[in-house]
């Protein structure tokens, strides 16, 4: 069997989020994060300062009831003055109505402004995120993502709510009693000021190991469910193969270093409070030693001796709270400095300073110099191009070869390292990205759908369209007959990334999504690859009708879908190849000819059917 220690230490978990951040995530001194904690207090300041106010009141009404009973022990019992003593019952209940009513406020509107905290936090990472660059994404994992996202401002809101009120009641009463115990005897209260610094040292001296064994907990759950995430996205794949018990293999291996995380942290927390009950427990015993004492010297009597048992009661209450404080903010606290972590992640690409809006765009593109590499494996290199207005230009080449690099380069998904690209003469780094992509429309040939309704997928295309323009622009995608098919037609609800709807429909969503959008500029990246052959006829006259008057780049392998492209560009690792018709470049007898030639000898007939087919479908339209 193996040792849990031996697999701790071994396979000690690495964030890949973390290691993502790199230099773009500068760590912040531990005051100026304190201060930006603080800072998500100011727009609930309100409610802020009534929940210290009510725990104020709490706090009062707590130290009143051991001078009461002293008072009541010492002077009304003994002089008879019972008409007196039941009326200071009947205060103290009056007052005890008042604590709870104080109490429910604490407890339900101090919750409440916990949980607007952590919601305000999760919003703003959210938007931090979606202005992260692919390059963030590409190396980062959706579950870690998403355990930054939710499981680590879990208990922000019991942080938030409990911390300040905490530390402020605990204070209050700390000092009050102190203060108390010093009028009651002040010999007796010194025994408290010897012992009370051991505890704030051991407090203090298990905080760091605390909140470091939080983190490392942190880190791993966020592995566990990164591992999740991916199986279960994965699970087709998994079944399909029959590689079930491998993925069961990897998440014992995760949950197990999940284990190790927790043993550390409730091994470090239970040294913690037991440590803390000890030293608070001991308290009780030399208080009431010392108290005896007196009371043999003649120097106390027994009603101040049960009142001062009573304010240590009250002094170590809010140590105890303290105590359980220690807990929510080394799990609170962990999951801030994480989140400070990705918000502190500065994007890759920005709107420069001084960028102008794009205005119409005619879609001339140009690439000046262009070269781009993913981390150090180069795929273009010194590219210059221009693609004219209203051309349709088709991109083939070995895979590999930026192609599909080209492209996410004119959205600014990812940014040259070298060049520039200019579109109607100019720089897209002048302008703001939201207009600059406002002008693309982009057909993947990997296809996401939102796990909603069909009309709401399309509509992200353009979400102020209405239904009668969703309705048109499937129609000219080719779906709207099969929509209506649906049980619940433009209602029917997708599934997760689209699984209820075949790769077809699917690929046709997403090109009704681009009719919606109606861009000047296009950029189809295998946009019929997921098709059968009649459909894709369907398709490719509707792409060839909406290409009309803009500019369209054609990312393809089946050469036989873009032969009436205005010019193909042939791209390999070293740039541009060749450019020409179709024509042209056969008659040239370089790569394309090659290519065309080795896709031919493969499909052979049905090339040519193919060909037919559409020759047959031009002439009944």
């Amino acid at each position: 069997m193996r040792d849990p220690e031996k697999i701790k230490q071994k396979q000690k978990p690495q964030d890949p989020v973390d290691e993502t951040l790199g230099e773009n995530a500068p760590r912040k001194g531990g005051r100026r994060q304190f201060w930006r904690f603080c800072s998500y207090y100011r727009p609930h300041k309100k409610l802020f300062l009534e929940d210290l106010f009510c725990a104020t009141i709490i706090a009062l009404i707590d130290l009143v009831f051991p001078m009461a009973t002293r008072h009541a022990m010492n002077v009304l019992l003994p002089g008879g003055q019972f008409g007196v003593f039941f009326w200071l019952i009947a205060g103290l209940f009056l007052l005890y109505v008042l604590r709870s009513a104080m109490q429910y406020f604490v407890t339900y509107f101090g919750h409440m402004l916990g949980v607007r905290i952590e919601a305000t936090m999760r919003r703003d990472l959210f938007v931090h995120m979606q202005k992260l660059s692919f390059g963030f994404y590409d190396k980062s994992r959706t579950g870690q993502l998403m355990s930054r996202v939710t499981t680590d401002l879990f208990e922000i809101s019991e942080l938030a709510h409990h911390g300040p009120e905490d530390l402020f009641i605990s204070i209050l009463t700390i000092v009050g009693a102190f203060l108390l115990m010093l009028s009651l005897n002040w010999k007796l209260a010194l025994v408290i000021i010897v012992l009370l610094p051991l505890i704030l040292w051991f407090v203090i001296s298990n905080r760091r190991r605390m909140l470091s064994t939080s983190k490392e907990v942190k880190s791993r759950t966020a592995l566990i469910n990164a591992d999740i995430e991916s199986s279960i996205s994965g699970i087709r794949v998994a079944q399909a193969f029959a590689n079930e018990k491998r993925e069961i293999e990897k998440f014992d291996a995760g949950n197990t270093r999940f284990q190790m995380g927790k043993r550390l942290y409730y091994r470090a927390m239970a040294w913690f409070f037991s440590g803390m009950e000890f030293m608070t427990n001991i308290l009780y015993v030399v208080v009431l030693g010392v108290g005896g004492y007196l009371m043999l010297l003649g120097e106390m009597d027994a009603a101040t001796l049960v009142a001062f048992m009573l304010f240590v009661n009250s002094f170590l209450t809010p140590i105890r709270k303290l105590t359980q404080f220690m807990e929510q903010f080394t799990a609170g606290y962990a999951g801030f400095e994480r989140m400070c972590d990705l918000m502190d992640t500065r994007p890759d690409i920005e709107d420069s300073p001084n960028a102008r809006t794009l205005g119409s765009v005619k879609g001339e593109i140009r690439f000046e110099g262009v070269s781009f590499a993913y981390d150090r494996t180069k795929v273009l290199k010194d590219l210059d191009l221009t693609v004219r207005p209203g051309e349709k230009l088709a991109l083939v080449g070995p895979s590999g070869g930026g192609k599909s690099t080209l492209c996410a380069l004119i959205p600014r998904f990812y940014e040259p390292q070298a060049g520039r690209i200019l579109v109607d003469g100019q720089d897209i780094r002048s302008v703001t990205i939201a207009s600059l992509r406002s002008q693309i429309g982009i057909v993947q040939q990997e296809v996401f759908l939102f796990a909603d309704t069909i009309r709401e997928n399309i509509r992200y295309g353009r979400l102020g369209a209405t239904d009668e323009e969703v309705v048109e622009a499937a129609k000219k995608a080719e779906i709207h007959e099969d929509i209506m098919a649906l049980p619940n037609g433009y209602d029917t609800f997708v599934g997760e990334r689209g699984v209820m709807l075949s790769g077809g429909q699917k690929q046709r969503v997403s090109i009704a999504r681009i009719f919606l959008k109606n861009p000047p500029i296009l950029i189809l990246d295998e946009a019929t690859s997921a098709l059968d052959t009649e459909t894709e006829i369907k398709i490719q006259r509707s792409l060839d009708a909406l290409a009309v008057g803009r500019t369209t780049l054609v990312i393809a392998h089946r050469l036989s879908t873009i032969r009436n492209a205005d010019e193909i560009v042939v791209i390999d690792h070293c740039g541009v190849a060749e450019r020409g018709t179709h024509e042209r470049l056969l008659h040239q007898n370089g790569e394309y000819a090659a290519l065309y030639a080795a896709q031919f000898s493969v499909y052979g007939g049905e090339e040519e059917a193919n060909s037919q087919q559409r020759k047959d479908g031009r002439k009944k339209v």
